[in-house]
């Protein structure tokens, strides 16, 4: 089983901790972490875009000139979508994006993000926190020890809610329950920055 320095808030060492081989030390499996993140994106979007077709926008459907002795084509109503003011032809339409990513592979792709940060060695725990209160400054105070710098994304559990609120004010970090976890918010972060209680895969996390 892999293994970890373990720090404290000052980023002293305070031992080892091991990691779940399941999460942290697989081969990262790119084509499957592309496929879950992409299938992540396109549940976001929203697909509200629509165009009226032309039994939808305002008008009179009558025939705009005679059929015939005018020289020019005939025309059925000027709500066609070559008139001015006309209805869209094959415009989008509200529609859901969503894809079917299976169980396996969204695990899969969770392991592959975070065995890939581990390899890069970006990977830190904590034991604890060390708030006692909220505070911002000893929350920077903090990262600086453990030399997380950049993008940092903050895992917590439910419980920690002093180190919820000394993170959430600081514009490079993003707090994540640990039931949140996933690859797309993984790969946008430079370091991971867990508690031993917050560590996915670890027996003694609550």
């Amino acid at each position: 089983m892999a293994s970890i320095a373990l720090k404290n808030a000052t980023g002293a060492s305070a031992g080892n901790i091991d990691l779940a081989d399941e999460l942290f030390a697989v081969q990262p499996n790119v084509p499957v972490m592309h496929q879950v993140v992409t299938a992540q994106l396109a549940g976001r979007r929203a697909g509200t875009s629509a165009t009226k077709t032309r039994a939808e926008v305002a008008g009179t459907g009558k025939k705009p000139f005679n059929q015939k002795g005018t020289g020019g084509a005939r025309q059925g109503s000027t709500r066609a979508p070559h008139y001015t003011g006309g209805g869209i032809a094959h415009g989008p339409q509200p529609r859901k994006y969503t894809q079917r990513t299976p169980r396996k592979m969204v695990r899969l792709a969770l392991a592959s993000a975070l065995s890939d940060r581990n390899l890069e060695g970006r990977v830190i725990v904590l034991d604890s926190w060390g708030f006692d209160a909220p505070s911002t400054k000893a929350a920077i105070k903090t990262l600086a020890a453990v030399g997380a710098s950049g993008k940092v994304l903050v895992v917590v559990t439910p419980a920690e809610e002093n180190a919820i609120k000394s993170f959430r004010n600081l514009p490079e970090v993003q707090i994540l329950l640990v039931g949140e976890l996933n690859a797309y918010d993984i790969l946008c972060n430079d370091w991971i920055v867990f508690s031993k209680d917050s560590l996915p895969g670890n027996k003694d996390a609550k």
